[in-house]
């Protein structure tokens, strides 16, 4: 989502009701006009664009069969049949929006689509949906504006992708009345090969992998898939990963493990430790860990954190990461970001955050 914009306009469409629509002249729903007319006059093949967030942004061509093979699995898994109202607020010039547009065709829901916004519900003049897909920057800031905290329970179900869900959604997420999901995929698979329930009676930390979906582990231990969806093409990802039958455990990125003194530390699972501190303690600001070469430990494990804290809040963080991780987890400098670098669709570039900061530092 490279765009956000501060009001939302919107556009409703339909399988049936595109034959008789115009093409609009706002250019973002003309975009998805254009898909629409594509995917409704038969073209066999469409070229999309990785994020970016696990290296160069690529084109990659994909065919209509794993296009629609995605849009079934995620409607059976999901129970959103024929007549299914639908919000589209994902940017369609990527797969997360673009598959919106597509189950919307092959499984004929209702859809209302609106430019990329922070906040989609904002300028909304109805939130009576049955399903709507966000990354998670979008569900925080429906939250936390009073005027559509309310609203939150008219949006059906919810399906998070594109970024993780950090420890403060996650726990509001719990008490919501709505089922809400976090998705694992990527555009080599056509949006999600497996979901995670994130509230009521399913709640869990493994990934339910979708029918038709096989799974395995290389030597390594990261994940691979493959499936009509990925055109029957075994799929590998750099996902370590435990798997449990049709499931799995998201443990960390393999180029997120760094050997220290020694010792391997996984930083997504140590981030995922430190969020929990950092929600306790009220600290807000966004971080990840990270390294710097090192002549005695090899590889020395270092905090990135969005914006300065107070000398006195970072003296009290600090003291507690020591109390609570080991010695080889605990960071050996904070570095402080005045903006994290960002890849297209929104997520944090960690390694070109890292580069600008010690650009910024020997500048």
């Amino acid at each position: 989502m490279p765009v956000i914009h501060t009001f939302a306009m919107i556009w409703t469409t339909s399988k049936s009701l595109w034959q008789t629509q115009k093409r609009p002249r706002n250019p973002y729903f003309a975009q998805a006009y254009d898909f629409m007319e594509k995917w409704l006059t038969g073209q066999a093949e469409f070229v999309l664009h990785t994020s970016g967030s696990t290296g160069m942004p690529k084109p990659i061509t994909v065919t209509r069969r794993q296009l629609a093979a995605s849009a079934a699995m995620t409607g059976k898994a999901l129970s959103l049949g024929r007549g299914t109202r639908a919000l589209v607020c994902l940017n369609v010039g990527y797969i997360a929006g673009l598959m919106m547009l597509v189950r919307g065709m092959e499984l004929e829901w209702e859809l209302t689509v609106t430019e990329p916004t922070s906040n989609p519900l904002a300028a909304l003049d109805h939130t009576d949906f049955d399903f709507v897909a966000m990354v998670p920057m979008q569900l925080e800031a429906i939250l936390e504006n009073p005027a559509t905290k309310g609203q939150v329970t008219q949006l059906g179900k919810i399906l998070l992708g594109g970024a993780p869900v950090n420890a403060s959604l996650a726990d509001r997420v719990r008490h919501l009345d709505v089922p809400v999901y976090q998705s694992y995929g990527m555009t080599e698979t056509v949006s999600h090969v497996a979901l995670k329930a994130l509230n009521g009676d399913d709640t869990s930390d493994l990934y339910q992998v979708l029918p038709g979906i096989a799974l395995g582990t290389d030597e390594r231990g990261c994940l691979f898939v493959s499936g009509a969806v990925t055109n029957e093409q075994r799929v590998q990802t750099n996902d370590l990963v435990e798997i449990s039958g049709q499931s799995f455990q998201w443990i960390g990125r393999a180029d997120n493990v760094i050997n220290s003194g020694g010792v391997k530390i996984v930083l997504d699972q140590l981030d995922q430790r430190l969020a929990l501190i950092l929600k306790e303690m009220q600290v807000p600001n966004a971080f990840f860990s990270w390294w710097l070469p090192d002549e005695k430990l090899g590889q020395k494990l270092v905090l990135i954190i969005e914006n300065e804290l107070a000398e006195q809040t970072l003296a009290d963080l600090a003291a507690e990461i020591r109390s609570r991780v080991s010695t080889y987890e605990n960071p050996k400098h904070i570095y402080f970001a005045k903006t994290f670098a960002k890849t297209a669709t929104d997520k944090i570039d960690k390694r070109a955050t890292f580069q600008q900061l010690l650009a910024s530092s020997n500048g």
